[in-house]
């Protein structure tokens, strides 16, 4: 497949998906709140199913907001892949997949750490703790899985730069044979000029 033709594809998905971006609370939502109830009772706390999105355990009540889902990090992965040449369906599908799996299990693991703390320690440290989690750690998380990613799959190309560098020296070649043509032009007109 032509490569403007792939940009195109790979540009047209980003930006769908960042216009319907709930799609990722639709897929991850359930999938991210079932696994932390089932985890949280494997490590031995009571946990109840409540209402949607809240779970009791012992005698503490948790809403599962969206933003517990880490939506934005399985899209900025899915970015990270769209916006990167040279990937290939296949591989690009398998990235996702990886990384998606990784994030899910950090994140299962930050909401075990934080449900470990708002048990034992009270819900100031959970509440500080929750917001270093949020603030700094998720996007170092999101970071060094695209770092392992890269390294797995053998990635040599950078997310944005590798197709502007590709655009550039396409439009300087284009430009460079225009000249070329142009000049060549002059010169048959000088030669018909002549005769």
């Amino acid at each position: 497949m032509d490569y403007s033709i792939k940009l195109f594809i790979r540009l047209g998905i980003a930006f769908f998906l960042g216009v319907f971006f709930r799609i990722f609370y639709f897929i991850f939502d359930p999938i991210t709140f079932y696994l932390s109830y089932l985890s949280i009772k494997i490590i031995g706390f009571t946990a109840k199913i409540g209402g949607k999105g809240l779970l009791y355990v012992n005698n503490h009540s948790l809403n599962f907001a969206n933003v517990c889902t880490a939506a934005s990090a399985y899209y900025l992965l899915l970015l990270l892949i769209l916006l990167t040449k040279d990937l290939g369906f296949l591989r690009s599908i398998k990235m996702f997949v990886l990384g998606s799996a990784l994030i899910l299990l950090f994140n299962i693991i930050r909401i075990n750490i934080l449900v470990y703390i708002l048990v034992y320690y009270g819900e100031n440290l959970f509440y500080s703790v929750h917001m270093a989690f949020w603030k700094i750690v998720s996007t170092i998380v999101v970071f060094l899985v695209w770092i392992l990613l890269i390294k797995i799959f053998s990635v040599k190309s950078i997310p944005v730069y590798s197709d502007i560098l590709f655009l550039t020296k396409e439009m300087k070649k284009g430009y460079l044979k225009s000249l070329k043509r142009r000049k060549n032009k002059k010169i048959r007109k000088a030669k018909a000029r002549r005769k």
